[in-house]
């Protein structure tokens, strides 16, 4: 048995069980939500496991009172397949008055919400759950803290080891933990189109993740052309109208804007999708503020294996890979900007200003970042950008920015420019 990486999320749900009665973990299949309770939970119910299951899920419907006893935190894994276990959890939660009661995960939103009654304010909260960052992985050496940054450090000393084959690699394999435990690279690669043709599913569909998520069965081919769609178009933000005329090319048969909806929506419900936000912030002169979602995979090797494309492929098509290098990006600076109790949103004006990522936190700090494949001259107008952003903002109304910064794919050392943007390898980053 491979060893027990440690996650940011371990310290969050900590901290959660000593707020409150019961912990909901969410997250895409295979993110780790469940191996991350395990070592908390004091003992376990599983829904989905084929020996344990059908008794607990029986339990659940008839005397859901005798599924929940057991020493606590207890961990009930895969909830959403019997959906009146919400209620029972936040009845016991109430009846106890205790916090740190229970765990429970799900990898989907429940298909049928009328059988709960409450929502579970006070009684149960969530933790979003993604796959792991190159910190956690182990390939960042973390010697450059995102946190570090809101301090406004005068110099930073860091150096990554990754190339530009390991990135391409990197992008390509995701942040599965199953993946970064494979003997092989090959078999790391294999971990994200298992979880695609999972996704997607053969014949009818029937069985696929997607049709699950909502019991609407759907279509795998056009579920395969609409991810092909999404993929190309990360870090965009490709309008309804884009994809479906990407997509009807192929697939003319009754294809319309409504049904590119409930499939897309369908991979929110499983997590797959995690699309960015707009930032509209205070600006000394009025402009249109883009406020369209930017579209993203919760991993970058969601998108490589629906491209059917390796990481030789992302070194002969280097526009594709700093598309794919974004959405790793994005999903790193998601996971650390968790541990900080922030955000991370971007921005785009009517005039084309952009920034990639805005690191906002809850105490209203906040700071702005581009991502880059590399290369000094991107650098520099990458840097140009941030500053020009940064000179928009109106600081009568809202705080400076507390750090511009440049993430590179490709670098070996982390350094502050002359000009006070920071430039780092996203191999040197951690929260």
């Amino acid at each position: 048995m491979s060893k027990y990486k440690i996650r940011i999320a371990d310290q969050l749900l900590g901290d959660l069980l000593d707020a409150c009665g019961c912990v909901l973990i969410v997250g895409s299949k295979w993110c780790g939500k469940t191996t991350t309770a395990e070592q908390m939970a004091k003992s376990v119910a599983y829904m989905s496991d084929p020996d344990e299951g059908p008794r607990n899920i029986q339990l659940a419907k008839t005397t859901p009172h005798y599924l929940l006893q057991g020493d606590t935190p207890k961990l009930i894994d895969e909830w959403q397949v019997v959906p009146t276990l919400w209620d029972a959890i936040r009845g016991e939660v109430d009846h106890r008055r205790a916090l740190g009661q229970f765990i429970i995960t799900g990898s989907a939103v429940p298909a049928d919400r009328s059988k709960i009654v409450h929502t579970g304010t006070g009684r149960i909260t969530p933790l979003l759950m993604r796959p792991m960052s190159l910190w956690e992985s182990g390939e960042s050496s973390g010697q450059v803290s995102l946190a570090q940054l809101f301090k406004q450090p005068e110099q930073i000393v860091a150096e990554s080891t990754i190339d530009i084959e390991e990135l391409a690699f990197l992008v390509c394999r995701g942040g599965w933990p199953m993946a970064t435990n494979t003997r092989s690279k090959k078999a790391a690669l294999t971990q994200a189109t298992i979880y695609y043709n999972g996704l997607v599913g053969f014949g009818s569909g029937e069985d696929s993740d997607i049709s699950r998520a909502d019991g609407v069965r759907r279509s795998p081919e056009r579920t395969k052309l609409l991810m092909r769609s999404l993929s190309r178009h990360q870090g965009t933000q490709a309008s309804l109208e884009t994809i479906y005329n990407d997509m009807v090319v192929n697939d003319g048969n009754s294809l319309n804007i409504n049904t590119i909806s409930s499939y897309i929506n369908a991979l929110k419900a499983i997590f797959t999708i995690e699309d960015m936000p707009a930032w509209n912030p205070q600006l000394r002169s009025k402009t249109a503020i883009r406020t369209s979602d930017t579209r993203y995979f919760v991993d970058s090797s969601i998108a490589a294996a629906a491209l059917r494309i390796s990481p030789d492929d992302l070194l002969n098509d280097l526009n594709t890979f700093g598309l794919l290098l974004e959405t790793m990006a994005v999903r790193d600076l998601r996971v650390y900007t968790d541990a900080l109790d922030g955000n991370v949103y971007h921005y785009r004006d009517k005039n084309g200003l952009e920034c990639d990522a805005v690191i906002h936190l809850e105490n209203g700090k906040y700071g702005l970042v581009e991502i880059k494949l590399g290369g000094e001259e991107h650098i520099a107008t990458a840097a140009d950008n941030l500053k020009t952003l940064a000179q928009k903002i109106d600081t009568e109304k809202m705080n400076n920015p507390s750090f511009l910064m440049v993430l590179v794919g490709v670098g070996k050392y982390a350094y502050r420019r002359e000009d006070g943007v920071y430039v780092v390898p996203i191999g040197c980053l951690k929260n």
